[in-house]
């Protein structure tokens, strides 16, 4: 799993990045929690998902936005942080040129980037989204959702309380033809401590649904 350095709005970013063993396969990008409250790229939620779309034979990338780690830069209240996300997808797509599709994963504060970044860039198709804070954050840009992807809760989440949530995320229209699917993980609290292993599974049981069971690397 090699180290990489690219360019960012703000200087370079580092990251963690697992190059597919097939041309043309699909890239994932995983975002991680918020910087100012001990989010890095090394977040085991982020960990796990940066596995399970490697081992479906992705061209996967995790990276610390900018202030984090190694990345240059200070926090930016989630414009730059943005911006640090789609210099993170310009930079697997220009190492993927072949590749045609996408997916965005986010973890908390990183899941309101993400679907920002879905809501820019036509190429996502699908998107995992956990413990969106969508209680705290604005998430009525997505109007409609261009692309179908799953929400994943726990329902222990005292950051961002399901019963707040969910309300907001049903209200999300989306375009013909896309679907979005909600998930709960019982007993879990925000950062899904003791529960990722069954996290892990229910985002696996979704990507199989997508894109069919992951083949043996």
């Amino acid at each position: 799993m090699p180290e990489v350095i690219f360019t960012g709005p703000a200087g370079r970013l580092e990251g963690r990045y697992q190059a597919p063993k097939k041309k043309g396969a699909p890239i994932a990008i995983v975002l991680h929690p918020h910087p100012q409250f001990g989010g890095t790229m090394n977040n085991q939620i982020v960990y796990n998902m940066f596995y399970t779309f490697a081992n479906r034979g992705f061209a996967a990338l995790r990276f610390n936005f900018r202030g984090v780690g190694r990345s240059q830069g200070a926090f930016d209240h989630g414009s730059g942080e943005l911006s640090d996300a789609a210099s993170a997808l310009d930079w697997v797509q220009s190492v993927n040129p072949e590749a045609k599709a996408c997916w965005i994963a986010g973890v908390s504060f990183g899941s309101w980037i993400g679907m920002q970044l879905l809501m820019r860039r036509p190429e996502i198709e699908g998107f995992i989204s956990i413990a969106a804070m969508a209680n705290r954050y604005d998430f009525t840009f997505l109007a409609p959702c261009p692309s179908s992807g799953l929400f994943v809760h726990g329902s222990e989440d005292r950051v961002a309380p399901a019963r707040e949530v969910m309300p907001v995320i049903e209200k999300v229209k989306v375009q013909k033809g896309v679907i979005i699917e909600h998930q709960m993980v019982e007993g879990a609290n925000h950062f899904f401590d003791g529960k990722v292993d069954e996290l892990t599974q229910t985002v696996d049981t979704y990507l199989d649904k997508r894109l069919g069971p992951a083949k043996a690397a």
